[in-house]
């Protein structure tokens, strides 16, 4: 792979002893909720002087090694016209993109999703790189419930999240492969414990292909 030690370096620094990686990857309609509990106006400019905030904190650098971007961010500018990918780099922080385009229902089943943004994703991924981007995150949600989640459902994120896996790393970008078991329900720990290892199974065992 043309990319194998730069990506190898980057994984390293991403985990390395005492840093954490921020998600800063929030939608717009994720943001807006936010605010909007709080009664702030969902505006670009209140999104930029939030974002802001975060990334200038004072000393950030020393507990954060990434930071995870919404598309809007990757290509905001800050209120002093820089970017504010640029302010990270600065920093010394590894800035990263989200790269899947949220869930819909998966054809076939009920109450389950699958996670979109296969299409075009190539293009995207190499723009990205262009922007100052050096990682990314695909996430993939499985919920449990009555017969649910269903083998068809797990396999089906698996092979999407080793799809996308595998274009991020030819593009020089390192993946960060989130397939999410949903805690939410009445279902007992066992069972989310079940789910979970039966799920990582599958996506270790797509990656592997």
């Amino acid at each position: 792979m043309v990319y194998g030690s730069e990506l190898a370096d980057i994984a390293q620094e991403l985990v390395v002893k005492g840093k954490g990686i921020l998600a800063a990857d929030e939608s717009s309609p994720t943001i807006q909720k936010r605010f909007d509990s709080i009664g702030v106006e969902s505006t670009l400019e209140n999104r930029r002087d939030y974002r802001e905030m975060l990334f200038k904190t004072q000393g950030s650098n020393d507990f954060i090694s990434g930071v995870i971007l919404y598309d809007e961010t990757m290509r905001q500018l800050g209120s002093d016209g820089e970017p504010l990918i640029r302010t990270l780099q600065n920093q010394g922080i590894i800035p990263g993109v989200k790269v899947d385009k949220s869930t819909k229902p998966l054809a076939g089943s009920h109450g389950e999703v699958i996670t979109e943004g296969l299409d075009g994703l190539r293009q995207r991924l190499g723009e990205y790189r262009e922007l100052g981007a050096k990682f990314t995150k695909w996430r993939a949600v499985i919920n449990i419930g009555d017969c649910i989640p269903t083998l068809y459902c797990i396999r089906t994120n698996a092979q999407a999240l080793a799809r996308y896996a595998v274009l991020s790393q030819e593009a020089g970008l390192v993946p960060i492969v989130e397939p999410e078991v949903l805690m939410d329900g009445d279902h007992h720990i066992d069972r989310c414990f079940s789910v979970t290892e039966l799920t990582l199974r599958e996506v270790f065992y797509e990656l592997s292909l």
